[in-house]
């Protein structure tokens, strides 16, 4: 490790540099706001860590980190019922349910660490290495042994900072890729992203927004957000049940505490039927970038009313119509995103197991224990 680098790890947004936000201007999900959301409502199975470093005592990276308890999990998700699953199950709660994490899992995308335009990234991130270790550390004195190191999304560019000889040992591995929308320059409103399209996909748009009559979108306020809270929690809890997998559940207040801390920059939107809510989903904006955070619905009346789909063209009007260039739709669903003309960006991971038998075998190992998805990519456009 350089020895000009060092670092220091917080376990509270309070002990935090007061010039932390300034390497955080391109990326909100590093910003104390957001920071402020993970301390104050992570999920119950996940502790949070941030790292500081520094240069002669100037602040020059910024990192999170997190720890996840798979063994508090309810379930890893209950969609796929078949021996693999339950044997999966099994290993992931006997050999790798203690998960040190650089990155946020709640997201997809590089949002683990940010430096200044003057250090060297290769060694940034082998000084997050050596704040890993020191974590490990601080959990172990707390009787919590560290089962897989993993650092994550990583694109390849990015891939490149990890050939010092400390990752020699780590597993690269990809996933699902994340799904990004981009805006053509000369689409000024959602008419002109309309107009591109091939006549399928203008048909299946149609057809779409037909089966959604009845339906009412309403920007939510904080003051409607929390009236609503336990409706938005069994509709998010329904869908976050039915995935493949799941690694963490949102605590009850998270939709609350996010529209506290990041205000006009976290948007939330119901569906309603009846006057009732039966689905909502959320963006949040980053610089000139539109994320997609996590949705709900009843499920019945998603396959009926394509609620679903509904959805994703709503998001892509709002982002195309308020001038951003790109929307990260992130993993999972990934045909129907790409029918609305989302594009797959490969990412990579590194993993490390602390059992030195198992780390030789962790290609197989996560071959078998990465679901896999069949899916075919679709070009909607003309």
């Amino acid at each position: 490790m350089n020895s000009a680098y060092t670092f220091s790890i917080y376990e509270s947004v309070k002990q935090l540099p007061s010039q932390w936000n300034s390497l955080a201007t391109s990326n909100i999900f590093l910003s104390t706001h957001y920071l402020d959301v993970l301390e104050e409502s992570a999920p119950q199975n996940m502790s949070c860590f941030f790292i500081g470093i520094f240069e002669n005592k100037n602040l020059v990276g910024i990192a999170l980190s997190q720890f996840l308890d798979l063994n508090k999990l309810e379930s890893f998700g209950e969609r796929d019922k078949c021996v693999k699953t339950f044997i999966r199950n099994i290993i992931f709660r006997n050999f790798c349910s203690h998960v040190l994490l650089m990155g946020n899992n709640m997201l997809t995308g590089q949002n683990a660490f940010q430096f200044s335009p003057e250090i060297d990234s290769s060694k940034g991130v082998e000084t997050l290495y050596q704040a890993t270790n020191e974590i490990k550390k601080t959990l172990k004195q707390k009787g919590l042994k560290v089962h897989l190191t993993t650092l994550k999304d990583f694109d390849t560019e990015n891939v490149s900072h990890f050939s010092a000889p400390d990752f020699q040992t780590f597993y690269r591995f990809t996933t699902q890729p994340n799904m990004v929308f981009c805006s053509c320059d000369h689409w000024a409103t959602f008419d002109d992203y309309i107009a591109a399209l091939a006549k399928k996909y203008r048909d299946q748009y149609k057809r779409c927004r037909k089966k959604a009559e009845g339906i009412q979108k309403k920007k939510m306020d904080l003051e409607e957000i929390i009236a609503q809270e336990e409706t938005i929690y069994d509709l998010y809890h329904h869908v976050a049940q039915n995935a493949p997998f799941n690694t963490f559940f949102l605590a009850k207040n998270h939709f609350r505490v996010m529209k506290e801390k990041l205000k006009d920059n976290f948007l939330f939107y119901g569906y309603f039927e009846n006057g009732s809510l039966i689905g909502f989903n959320t963006l949040i904006k980053n610089g000139n970038q539109m994320d997609t955070y996590f949705l709900g619905y009843d499920e019945k009346i998603q396959r009926e009313k394509m609620l679903y789909l509904n959805m994703l063209y709503d998001m892509i009007a709002y982002s195309i119509n308020q001038g951003f260039k790109e929307i990260v739709f992130a993993r999972t669903a990934l045909e129907i995103k790409s029918s609305v003309g989302a594009k797959p960006v490969e990412m990579f991971g590194f993993m490390q197991h602390s059992n030195v038998l198992i780390n030789k075998k962790m290609e197989q190992l996560f071959c078998y224990l990465e679901p896999k998805t069949d899916w075919q990519e679709r070009n909607p456009f003309k």
